[in-house]
């Protein structure tokens, strides 16, 4: 029985963009296990690599920026204490690498926040929320425990927004 070109893109779509596996995917289009598995296999385009990269769009590419700058971060500060803890390491070899260090840092930040731009969003917000709470703790303690109950919730609701 021959299926319309649309089931066979119902069955691709489910299983790259909604990642069911490929039976569910088949069921949801109305159409046999073994004749998704024969699309999968005689399609040019590999039905695995763009499901891989479709999980890279988006919130996967945030996931990603985030653990590329983790790492990066762990790094950065093991470098730096190496460098602080060298004591035959000449001035300018030191300064050499914390100038190529500050450059890859820098382009490092770039490309993160290219990737994913909410995170500097949520970086920028979270940091906004601890000074609200300091100043509100220095200047308004009167407000501290009103302050209290308003952040958390809050805070909750800017890390779904941006984190």
């Amino acid at each position: 029985m021959a299926h319309p070109p649309e089931a066979r893109r119902a069955v691709r779509d489910a299983y790259v963009v909604d990642k069911l596996d490929l039976e569910a995917a088949a069921a949801r289009a109305g159409v046999p296990y073994d004749t998704a598995r024969k699309w999968k296999g005689a399609d040019p385009n590999d039905w695995d690599k763009a499901r891989a990269a479709h999980s890279l769009t988006g919130a996967g590419a945030g996931t990603i920026a985030q653990l590329v700058l983790h790492d990066f971060l762990i790094m950065y500060q093991a470098t730096v204490d190496d460098v602080k803890a060298d004591c035959d390491m000449s001035a300018k070899d030191k300064a050499e690498t914390l100038s190529r260090l500050a450059d890859a840092f820098q382009k490092t930040i770039s490309a993160v926040a290219k990737a994913a731009p909410d995170l500097g969003r949520y970086a920028v917000a979270t940091e906004l929320l601890a000074d609200l709470a300091g100043f509100v703790a220095t200047d308004f303690p009167q407000h501290r425990a009103a302050l209290v109950d308003i952040l958390e919730p809050f805070g909750a609701f800017v890390a779904r927004k941006y984190g």
